[in-house]
C-alpha cells in the first residue's frame, strides 16, 4: 500500500503507468487479425461481397461523422471520460462479436468501432494534460511502446491459439472480450485532468503545460481587459464565468484553436509533410482495412491455414524497427525529406501491386509487411518533423486536421471504389487502384523532392560565390537561410 501511495504522489509516474497499462490491454486483441475469417465463417455466415462492399464501408462513413465532435469533446470533457467510453465500446464490440448474430448486429459493430478509433485521440493526448511539459517526450515513448507491445502480444497470442491450440475463433473472441474488460476497469483508475488544452475549465488559474499556452492565456486576459471584461462586476456572479461552457472558456478555446491553426500551417515545409500524411494515411487505411479480405481471396480461410496474427505481429515488429531507426538517421530533412517521401511511397506502391497481382499467399504477406513497414517509417519521420516545429497544442490540432483530411479522402475512395451503390469493385481491382493511388503520391513527391534538392544545391553554389566575394568585408551568408 505504501508503494502504491508513493506511486500516486509521484506526479507524472502514476498517470503514465496507468494510461500505459490501459493502452496495453486496449490494444491486446487476439481476435482482431482473424475478424474476416470469423465473419465469413459459420458463426456469422456473412459473404465476402457483403463484407467488402457493404459492411466495412460503414466504419469509414461513421468514423468521418464522429471524429470532429469527438476531437472537440475530448478536450471539453478533459480526456478521461472519452477513454472510459473507448473501453466501454471495446467491451460492447466483444459482446456483439461473441453473442449477437445477424447482419444488423455487425452493422452496429462497425459504428461502435468507429467510436473506438475516433477516441484514440483521447488516449494519445491525455498524458499532456496531467504531467509537466518536461516529461512529454519520455511519457509519449511509454505510451507508444504500450500500444505496440499490446498489439504485438495480441496478434502473437491469437496466432498461437489458432495454429498450436486449434482454438475456434469464437473462443478467441471471448478471450479478447476478457482482455478489453480489464482495459475498461483500468480506465477508471486514471486521474481526472484539471484542465484541457483548448478549454480552460474551472481550473483556469492553474499553470498550463507549455509556455505557448501561458502566452495564449495572457493574450485572452489582455483582450478581455481592453474590452472592459473581467472586472469586479463579473466576479459577483459566482462561478458563471469560470465553467467550461462560459463565454470566457469558449473565447479562449476559439483563440487557441485559431492561433494553433495559423502556427501549424504557416510553413510550406509543414504543409508538404501534412499533405503526405493525409494522402498516405488515407491509402494506408484502405489497405489495412481490406488486407484480410485479400488474403482470404488468395487462400480461403475455410480450407487453408491462416497466419494473419503472425503476419500482423511481424509487421508491427518490423515497423517498430523502421520507426526506431528513423530517430537515428542523420539527414537534412528540409532538403531530402520530400524525396524520401516519394521514394518510399514508390516502394509502398510496388508492395501493393504485388499483393494485388500475386497468387501466392506468402508473397502477399511479404508485400503487406513491406508496405506497412515503409508507411510506419515515413509516418514516424513525418510526425517528428511536424511535432518538432510546433507547440504541443498546435500538434494536437494539426494531428486532428490531418487525420480528418485523410479520413475524408478515405471516405471518397470507399464511396467510389468499394461501396456497392457505386462501383462496388472486387478486392483485386481495389488493390490495383490503391497501388495506382500510392504511385501517384510517389510521382508528386519525387518531382517536388527533386525540385527542392536541386534548388538547395543551386542556392548553395550561389551562396559560396557570394561568400567568396564578401569574405574580405566579413559578410557571411548562411546556407541555413534556404
Amino acid at each position: 500500500m505504501d508503494c502504491w501511495t508513493r506511486l500516486k504522489s509521484s506526479g507524472w509516474v502514476y498517470p503514465t503507468v496507468v494510461i500505459s497499462i490501459y493502452g496495453f490491454f486496449a490494444n491486446c486483441r487476439p481476435a482482431e487479425p482473424f475478424v474476416t475469417p470469423y465473419l465469413i465463417g459459420p458463426h456469422k455466415n456473412i459473404s465476402q461481397e457483403v463484407l467488402t462492399n457493404y459492411l466495412f464501408p460503414i466504419w469509414t462513413y461513421s468514423y468521418l461523422v464522429i471524429i470532429v465532435p469527438v476531437f472537440l469533446l475530448t478536450d471539453f470533457l478533459r480526456y478521461k471520460p472519452l477513454i472510459v467510453l473507448q473501453g466501454l465500446f471495446l467491451v460492447t464490440n466483444g459482446v456483439l462479436l461473441c453473442f449477437v448474430p445477424g447482419l444488423p448486429a455487425m452493422t452496429v459493430l462497425q459504428v461502435n468501432f468507429a467510436v473506438v478509433t475516433s477516441t484514440e485521440v483521447a488516449y494519445l493526448s491525455y498524458i499532456y494534460s496531467v504531467i509537466p511539459a518536461e516529461m512529454y517526450q519520455k511519457a509519449t515513448g511509454y505510451l507508444r511502446s504500450a500500444m505496440l507491445a499490446g498489439y504485438t502480444c495480441g496478434a502473437t497470442l491469437g496466432q498461437l491459439l489458432v495454429s498450436l491450440a486449434g482454438l475456434d475463433y469464437f473462443y478467441i473472441n471471448a478471450i479478447t472480450l476478457g482482455i478489453v474488460s480489464v482495459a475498461l476497469l483500468v480506465s477508471f483508475w486514471l486521474p481526472m485532468p484539471q484542465r484541457g488544452i483548448f478549454f480552460k475549465g474551472e481550473m483556469a488559474d492553474a499553470p498550463l503545460g507549455s509556455q505557448s499556452q501561458r502566452e495564449d492565456s495572457a493574450v485572452v486576459e489582455e483582450e478581455k481587459a481592453e474590452e472592459g471584461l473581467g472586472t469586479g462586476s463579473e466576479k459577483t456572479e459566482g462561478h458563471a464565468g469560470c465553467g467550461l461552457c462560459s463565454s470566457e472558456s469558449v473565447a479562449h478555446a476559439g483563440h487557441v484553436l485559431w492561433k494553433s491553426f495559423r502556427d501549424s500551417y504557416s510553413s510550406k515545409h509543414l504543409i508538404y509533410w501534412s499533405l503526405w500524411w493525409a494522402l498516405a494515411t488515407a491509402g494506408y487505411g484502405q489497405i489495412f482495412n481490406y488486407a484480410q479480405l485479400m488474403w482470404d481471396h488468395i487462400e480461403p480461410s475455410a480450407t487453408s491455414a491462416v497466419y494473419n496474427g503472425g503476419v500482423e505481429a511481424v509487421c508491427t515488429l518490423v515497423g517498430a524497427a523502421a520507426a526506431f531507426s528513423a530517430g537515428h538517421i542523420k539527414v537534412t530533412w528540409t532538403v531530402w525529406g520530400e524525396l524520401a517521401l516519394g521514394l518510399f511511397s514508390a516502394l509502398g506502391a510496388g508492395a501493393v501491386f504485388l499483393m494485388a497481382l500475386t497468387s501466392s499467399i506468402w508473397a502477399c504477406y511479404a508485400g503487406y509487411i513491406v508496405f506497412k513497414a515503409s508507411y510506419m517509417l515515413l509516418i514516424t519521420i513525418t510526425t517528428f518533423q511536424i511535432a518538432a516545429n510546433l507547440a504541443m497544442e498546435c500538434y494536437a490540432l494539426t494531428f486532428g486536421i490531418n487525420t480528418f483530411v485523410a479520413l475524408l479522402l478515405q471516405t471518397i475512395l470507399t464511396a467510389i471504389v468499394v461501396d456497392e451503390s457505386a462501383l462496388g469493385l472486387d478486392i483485386v481491382t481495389q488493390f490495383l487502384i490503391y497501388g495506382s493511388y500510392y504511385a501517384t503520391i510517389s510521382v508528386v513527391f519525387l518531382i517536388r523532392g527533386t525540385y527542392t534538392a536541386c534548388s538547395y544545391h543551386r542556392y548553395s553554389g550561389q551562396t559560396q560565390v557570394k561568400e567568396q566575394k564578401h569574405e574580405q568585408s566579413g559578410e557571411v551568408i548562411s546556407a541555413e537561410q534556404f
